[in-house]
């Protein structure tokens, strides 16, 4: 039995939010998380919590029974929110094959790199836009009225602006177009910023909400995916514009992004105006490496390496967890987690570690 479970969870997420907004070194760690994988999911619940597993179907029933499932989860582990996303699909090409993770049954989905559903204006205009008003907000709007007191709700739209805009044109039309169709670029990714903000415009009406906590991969190992002028010039208007409309409803707007994107932090501080940065991989820029670098500005997300997560021992994972809390946490302005999610690979007993790890100092308290 693990040690975090003997006390009951006391949840605080305007206390997550004002420690990550506030320079308060000392005291509790929070605990952060961007995804958990269903994989990982399942036997907590069946194992750890003792509750029946039941997919998210395609009945009402069965999404209640899931979401109640995971709301415990997030609960009972310590969180002081669950943060679940959703969204509108643009319809992308996409290759599909079996899973070859632990979920042989499950069918694993990739980007298709070469061929987008936009190459040109005909493909444009004919583009079947999805429509704010038919995507499914029930899980939402549910976790929103079933949350434990003390917990929120951190979401955001499912993949962001570059990531969308990517995928319609594929990784290579994109960067194509960026050459050849500066203005056919533009247009798509006004269109897909208009939609994803008036989607924001109906998340930010749940009254749990604490943080907008966007996903948008810009970068790979050694840098950004397109120029950074690129990035500035197309698509960080538009993580600027959501930032906003999360800061008029006084809510922090977090962004995750993998990869090398050192060489447009400042105009995600400066001018974006992100107040937390989540993502983080030791071979690209150590998470202790880049709070002394950035963490005076803004709130610094997770960070323990998914390398050590998925082929560690609990033994390492504890060790770098602790770590992490020493050396990150005494700061302030942090929060403890993966430095990405916690997908199917990760071992159930290695994600648990990092868990107890971070509840030691408070047990002992």
């Amino acid at each position: 039995m693990y040690s975090f479970l003997n006390s009951p969870p006391h949840p605080d997420g305007r206390d997550f939010v004002a420690r990550l907004m506030q320079h308060r070194p000392g005291g509790r760690v929070p605990l952060i998380e961007y995804i958990i994988d269903d994989v990982l999911l399942r036997p907590i619940v069946t194992n750890l919590l003792d509750r029946t597993w039941t997919p998210f179907g395609p009945d009402r029933s069965s999404q209640s029974a899931y979401l109640d499932n995971f709301i415990q989860v997030w609960y009972r582990l310590g969180y002081d929110f669950v943060r679940f996303e959703t969204g509108m699909s643009f319809q992308p090409h996409a290759l599909i094959a079996q899973d070859v993770g632990p979920d042989p049954q499950r069918l694993r989905k990739w980007d298709e790199q070469h061929q987008g559903v936009i190459a040109n204006w005909q493909d444009f205009e004919t583009f079947d836009w999805p429509d704010v008003e038919q995507v499914d907000f029930f899980p939402l709007d549910y976790l929103n009225r079933h949350l434990p007191d003390g917990m929120g709700l951190i979401t955001c739209h499912a993949a962001g602006i570059f990531e969308h805009v990517s995928k319609i044109f594929s990784y290579e039309g994109l960067c194509y177009s960026l050459m050849d169709q500066p203005d056919l670029v533009k247009a798509v990714t006004d269109r897909v910023g208009e939609l994803i903000e008036a989607y924001y415009r109906r998340l930010l009406q749940l009254d749990t909400l604490l943080v907008i906590f966007q996903g948008d991969d810009m970068g790979f190992r050694s840098g950004t995916l397109i120029s950074p002028a690129d990035l500035q010039t197309y698509f960080l208007p538009w993580h600027k514009r959501f930032a906003a409309l999360a800061h008029e409803h006084r809510l922090p707007y977090f962004l995750h992004s993998c990869g090398q994107v050192t060489p447009v932090m400042q105009t995600l501080i400066d001018d974006v105006r992100i107040d937390g940065k989540h993502s983080f991989e030791d071979a690209i820029l150590p998470v202790e490496a880049f709070q002394q670098r950035f963490g005076d500005r803004i709130a610094v997300l997770g960070g323990l390496d998914i390398n050590i997560l998925a082929a560690g021992t609990p033994e390492q994972v504890r060790k770098r967890t602790r770590e992490l809390i020493d050396n990150c946490g005494s700061r302030g302005r942090y929060a403890i987690g993966s430095g990405n999610s916690i997908p199917s690979y990760v071992p159930v007993e290695n994600y648990l570690a990092m868990i107890e790890e971070a509840h030691r100092p408070t047990l002992e308290d």
